[in-house]
């Protein structure tokens, strides 16, 4: 009998069932740079992950308002998913204005072919409640994701990762990211 546990819950992670991993990823990288960052909530998160890019030795811009006009050129969209009421103040912005900014970046980038990757590295303390519906509403047109470990105790970003097939990969601190992000891009 513990043999046939074993060997089932063995073949339910290598299924996916539990949804895909990086770590399940072949070596092909999934994406190319240049890269443009921008941020989805305008949290202080989004430079932070250009300076992971930046020690992961991708070639990456930021961009705080990234629009359509901005994606002449960059081969991956990185949004840094992540509410700040502040960050948006200061940007002149409302949730609405953010949200309408963001869903119509990702429809001109799915139209031109580039891949989008999600994180969120702000972990437990970035969550709240438009984080969360930013997370459900954007989250899904991403090809990957990688999260800081605190931010998915309610397995929110699972959930979705799962859901939509996307690889999700938890780190425990920010610049955990580092390694993750390399094999992304075949580095």
């Amino acid at each position: 009998m513990r043999k046939h546990l074993i060997l089932g819950a063995t073949v339910l992670l290598a299924s996916g069932v539990f949804g895909p991993s990086l770590e399940a990823q072949t070596t092909a990288p999934l994406f190319v740079p240049p890269v443009l960052i921008t941020s989805a909530g305008q949290s202080g998160d989004a430079p932070i992950a250009t300076m992971l890019f930046k020690k992961a030795g991708i070639a990456a811009t930021y961009e705080k308002l990234a629009t359509e006009k901005n994606l002449d050129g960059p081969k991956t969209l990185v949004l840094v998913l992540g509410a700040s009421m502040k960050g948006l103040g200061a940007a002149g912005l409302d949730a609405d204005k953010e949200n309408a900014r963001i869903a119509a970046l990702i429809a001109a980038a799915q139209k031109k072919g580039i891949a989008i990757l999600g994180l969120h590295v702000g972990g437990a303390a970035r969550r709240g409640d438009l984080t969360d519906q930013m997370v459900g509403t954007f989250l899904p047109s991403a090809k990957a994701a990688i999260i800081v470990k605190s931010g998915n105790k309610d397995g929110l970003f699972s959930k979705i990762c799962k859901d939509k097939n996307i690889p999700l990969q938890e780190v425990e601190k920010t610049l955990d990211a580092v390694e993750p992000l390399k094999k992304l891009f075949g580095k």
